[in-house]
């Protein structure tokens, strides 16, 4: 008996603090000031120009709760907090019930959060479950419980949950999804979008519309189990396919989420920013976008590639200061939001040469060194042999250049070039131009057989097409906050990391993928695309099963292309072509206008010297003709 009277005091004096505690807490947020309904995640982006051209990951627009659909409110209310307008930011029955469920089942299985509570971690705080956190989201809902009504409470959560597809807050959702305003939300509508907050990724229904439909379903018993529909509403509901828009009605353009996605990603890593700022958002982000080069390079590659299964990413660099002015990470954000050019690594293929031959340049060899091009069996330090295959099985059979090789891309020539300098001599070059991906130290490395990222690939060719100078690829410029206070600027960087001389004849070699003096025993790379070319470039492609690679640059831009399948399923020939035609036409559009001398001036210690393409060798054959570029010197002496 003493125990059951010591258990009811017990008791009693708990329940009794809890009461005094949740009062006094009440009281001191009731005498606090007031936080700041947060608009999160309103990132203005901004392009070259400074042009407005999306408020990315964030609201359009702050709409009231009167422009909103009651369908759309009462199925919001309904899955995620029945009880909303009935408690104080807590709802303590619901907790306790969550509790002793998964008590039971001796796992998480059900929350216990509310509308305030979701605002508030949303808006507010980071995502890590630590006490800390949970304390400080206790302490915000008090905050906004005491000095909100549950109306303004409401409407700051529609307007900024995530609804999946870049789009924060219920009028971008509505617009999206639907091409409507909240206002004109049907029913069925209503419950697609209430669904999809739980998991953006999964529900949303341009990416998944048999799951949102199955989880609009969900949402739709809730209503029905709490009495805001009839039975035979919930009866008919999706009884017919949904039409979903799935578009932007502004600057839309189906890759240039892509595009921002990556200004998201390099915003927070950015260490002046803080995750404070970061999570409030309120900043007006001032990116390297050209719009026309964005629009132009989107508009090739869906002219050019056909196959609704076929994937590319791609990036346009001012080579001047490492400027990203246009990117991509797909063909179509609606249907895939997976960032290949921020996210991918694949195998680089040929396109990887260019730092073998500049290694090579850097220790001795010359733009008409020669070895022989034929079927060839490498015996290798660690005992095994490897034997490389060119492309169709086309060999010479005989000395060719450089400048030969690189042309036809010659397989035989680049795994002799490797071994002769030594494999850690293009590893070392690949890093000294900007390339952070660990590469594998193997006689293969020259053709390209480990897998980079675009980026990353990218940002060592911006080192070549810049003339040797190290610059960084960025997207951003400068950030400020809403008051026009700069909190971060980029500054440039111009580190002259290789020799120039080396570089500007790697890039006049790099000249005979598309130079029909080439013509021999086999065809240059990028002959088929010379004629679309006005100006002069640099050019490489690279091939593997089931990756295409271009790149090509002069003094003024940079584009780097990938193209193949997600599931690393077989490229058919004619891929190649459409990658190139996707290149040539970009580039070209985008210099169209600039009457400029595109190519690099000639360092005065380099002298050009005519010769025969293929062998190097003196020849009377203007047809046959290339110019051959040596530090002065080094060049052959005529007899």
């Amino acid at each position: 008996m003493q125990i059951i009277r010591f258990g009811y005091k017990a008791f009693l004096f708990i329940f009794l603090s809890c009461i005094i505690v949740i009062i006094g807490l009440y009281t001191k947020a009731y005498f606090e000031d007031a936080i700041e309904l947060n608009r999160l995640g309103t990132y203005y982006l901004y392009d070259e120009k400074e042009n407005l051209i999306y408020q990315g990951s964030s609201v359009n627009e702050w709409i009231n709760l009167k422009e909103i659909s009651q369908d759309l409110l009462n199925a919001v209310i309904s899955v995620e907090d029945k009880n909303f307008y009935n408690h104080t930011g807590f709802d303590y029955l619901r907790i306790i019930r969550a509790m002793m469920k998964n008590i039971t089942k001796g796992q998480i299985v059900e929350g216990a959060s509310t509308i305030s509570q979701q605002y508030i971690k949303n808006a507010y705080l980071e995502f890590d479950q630590t006490w800390t956190r949970k304390i400080k989201e206790a302490l915000l809902t008090l905050n906004l419980e005491v000095h909100y009504s549950k109306d303004e409470i409401l409407e700051a959560y529609l307007n900024t949950i995530n609804y999946g597809q870049g789009n924060y807050g219920i009028s971008s959702a509505a617009k999206f999804y639907f091409n409507k305003l909240p206002s004109e939300l049907s029913l069925e509508e209503a419950l697609i979008l209430a669904g999809i907050p739980k998991s953006p990724n999964n529900y949303n229904p341009v990416t998944n519309y048999d799951a949102a439909i199955k989880r609009a379903k969900i949402v739709a018993l809730t209503m029905y189990n709490n009495k805001i529909i009839n039975k035979s509403t919930y009866d008919n509901l999706f009884k017919d396919t949904i039409n979903i828009h799935g578009k932007r009605s502004d600057n839309d353009l189906q890759m240039l989420m892509y595009f921002q996605d990556a200004v998201i990603n390099e915003l927070k890593s950015i260490e002046k920013i803080s995750n404070e700022q970061l999570n409030s958002g309120n900043l007006k982000v001032y990116t390297t976008l050209n719009y026309q080069a964005q629009e132009t390079m989107e508009k090739e590659i869906l002219e050019h590639l056909d196959d609704d299964k076929l994937q590319t990413s791609g990036v346009i660099i001012n080579p001047s200061d490492g400027s990203i002015l246009a990117l991509t990470g797909g063909v179509d954000y609606a249907k895939s939001q997976y960032n290949r050019a921020i996210s991918s690594k694949r195998q680089v293929g040929s396109t990887m040469k260019p730092f073998l031959y500049y290694a090579a340049l850097n220790n001795g060899m010359t733009s008409s060194s020669t070895f022989k091009s034929q079927y060839t069996t490498f015996n290798l330090a660690n005992g095994k042999t490897y034997s490389p295959k060119n492309y169709a099985n086309i060999y010479g059979n005989k000395e060719i250049t450089m400048a030969a090789a690189i042309a036809y891309s010659d397989n035989i020539y680049a795994v002799k070039t490797n071994l002769f300098l030594g494999v850690e001599e293009l590893i070392k070059t690949a890093h000294e131009c900007g390339i952070d991906t660990n590469l594998q130290e193997v006689a293969s490395l020259a053709l390209g057989t480990s897998e980079i990222n675009l980026l990353d690939f990218a940002d060592g060719y911006t080192t070549f097409a810049s003339g040797g100078y190290k610059r960084n690829l960025h997207l951003i410029k400068r950030i400020e906050d809403q008051d026009g206070n700069i909190l971060y600027e980029y500054k440039e960087k111009n580190d002259l990391i290789l020799n120039p001389n080396y570089v500007y004849i790697l890039n006049e070699l790099l000249t005979s993928t598309t130079n029909s003096a080439f013509i021999d025993y086999n065809k240059p790379t990028a002959l088929n695309i010379a004629s679309k070319l006005t100006t002069k470039y640099a050019f490489k492609t690279g091939t593997t099963d089931t990756d295409y690679w271009t790149v090509g640059y002069n003094k003024d831009i940079l584009m780097v292309t990938w193209t193949g399948y997600d599931d690393n399923a077989p490229l058919a020939v004619s891929v190649g072509l459409d990658a190139k035609n996707i290149w040539v036409d970009t580039v070209e559009k985008i210099l169209e206008t600039n009457n400029n001398d595109h190519w690099y001036n000639k360092p005065t210690n380099v002298v050009g010297v005519p010769l025969n393409a293929v062998d190097g060798k003196i020849t009377n054959d203007t047809s046959k003709v290339n110019m051959f570029y040596y530090l002065r010197g080094s060049e052959p002496i005529k007899n």
